[in-house]
């Protein structure tokens, strides 16, 4: 007797294969009934839930994981079932607390409907703790750009303003909607634009740059304040943006400013110090062969019986008003500094040794006419050497020397007189 072969659903061949491929797979798969409830589990499945086969197959979601895990599932299922594959997240009770991905996607029959749903679990704790210490490093930081006593900004390559933090809004006097999203230029207007947009295309090519100026901020006054531009950089070294922070460095840049004025000023006369004149004389034998210049070393004439005659603190005041009268005497090119004592430098662009010889006499003349003025007791004049560069001389040191030496010289022959390095005395008829 012929046995009749045995007929086996293609269906059930599909399901049979698939669940063997799938019991394969290293990671926890399981299979929903429309009713929710679990049909099949691979074996990665069962150490993901921590109970065996048995415990699980034929147990809704709920069931094996409580409600709140059912809440969390039942959109992803209900969209599985509609055809579509989503995920969801949610922390594993059983599992201590642990974040997952769960994946849901339909398992679809021949005809296209949908007979039950895939489940697949990843692991994403340690991404999920990380995201969420990078979003409270990020909430922080935005609480500190906010509150920050400094005003800042970012600026992304095409000027466009994206942020501004509580300072920055205070002293320009503008609220967020004036500023963001807005070009720099826009907002600050095209006049400070074109002053500030040279530092901005530095930054954005790379490099870090500060800028000191003296503004007006609607609260403050007139302050110095000083902006840096700082390029913000990519993953690959490309610069996408950039942050502006301005600190206000008012008094620092007023204090500095003094102790370069007590360095370059002389305290008693006002004109420039020693130190600032030779400076200025360094500069000038350096470019001297465009630019020839003089150097007059003035010494005063009877300044020695004010000081004896009438004590040091009229001599001080004889020395300040000579001083002045320097000043008053010379272009606004030239300079004037005080070498020490009673002794004074002029520092002056000139052509020929000719026009040297008239600024001489000039400044001889503004001696004397002061020195009468100041010490009508006295006769308080000047004898003044010369030399030019680079005509005489093409190192600083020697163009001092051949001055003082003429100085000297020409105190020699009688006073109140001017001399050249290079040449013999001219009298200078003396005040009746």
């Amino acid at each position: 007797m012929s046995l009749a072969p045995v007929r086996h659903d293609p269906e059930d061949q599909r399901r049979v294969h698939t669940e063997t491929l799938v019991d394969a797979i290293d990671l926890p798969i399981g299979r929903w009934s429309q009713d929710g409830r679990l049909v099949f589990c691979n074996a990665p499945y069962e150490a993901w839930a921590l109970r065996d086969r048995a415990a699980l197959i034929g147990r809704s979601l709920a069931e094996l994981y409580g409600h709140d895990a059912w809440h969390a599932a039942q959109p992803a299922f209900a969209q599985a079932f509609e055809g579509r594959t989503v995920s969801y997240e949610r922390r594993l009770t059983h599992r201590g607390g642990r974040w997952a991905r769960i994946q849901v996607f339909p398992d679809f029959r021949p005809d296209g409907s949908v007979e039950a749903v895939y489940t697949i679990a990843f692991d994403i704790h340690d991404d999920v703790e990380q995201r969420k210490a990078l979003q409270d490093a990020n909430r922080r930081l935005d609480r500190f750009t906010e509150n920050i006593p400094y005003p800042l900004t970012y600026i992304d390559r095409d000027c466009v303003v994206r942020f501004a933090n509580k300072a920055y809004l205070q002293v320009a006097g503008q609220t967020a909607d004036q500023v963001v999203d807005r070009h720099i230029g826009e907002v600050r207007g095209r006049k400070r634009w074109e002053e500030h947009e040279p530092f901005f295309q530095r930054a954005l090519g790379g490099e870090m740059v500060q800028y000191t100026r003296l503004v007006d901020w609607p609260k403050l006054g007139r302050r110095w304040v000083r902006t840096s531009y700082v390029p913000d950089f990519d993953a690959e070294h490309r610069v996408v943006g950039l942050y502006t922070v301005t600190t206000d460095v008012h008094e620092l840049t007023v204090a500095q400013e003094r102790l370069k004025r007590s360095v370059e000023v002389d305290a008693l006369t006002e004109v420039y110090s020693r130190r600032a004149m030779m400076d200025r004389i360094d500069a000038a034998v350096l470019n001297a062969a465009d630019h020839p210049a003089a150097l007059f070393f003035i010494d005063l004439d009877g300044f020695k019986a004010v000081n004896d005659a009438c004590g040091h603190r009229e001599g001080d005041r004889v020395l300040c008003a000579i001083a002045q009268a320097l000043k008053e005497a010379v272009r606004t090119e030239d300079s004037v500094g005080r070498f020490g004592g009673d002794e004074f430098l002029v520092l002056a662009p000139v052509h020929d040794r000719q026009g040297a010889h008239v600024m001489a006499l000039h400044l001889l003349e503004a001696v004397r006419a002061a020195g009468a003025l100041a010490a009508p007791q006295h006769r308080v004049t000047a004898s003044i050497g010369y030399a030019l560069t680079p005509l005489d001389a093409t190192q600083p040191l020697k163009l001092i020397q051949l001055a003082d030496g003429a100085m000297y010289a020409a105190k020699r022959l009688g006073q109140n007189r001017v001399l050249s390095g290079m040449a013999q005395a001219t009298p200078w008829p003396l005040a009746s």
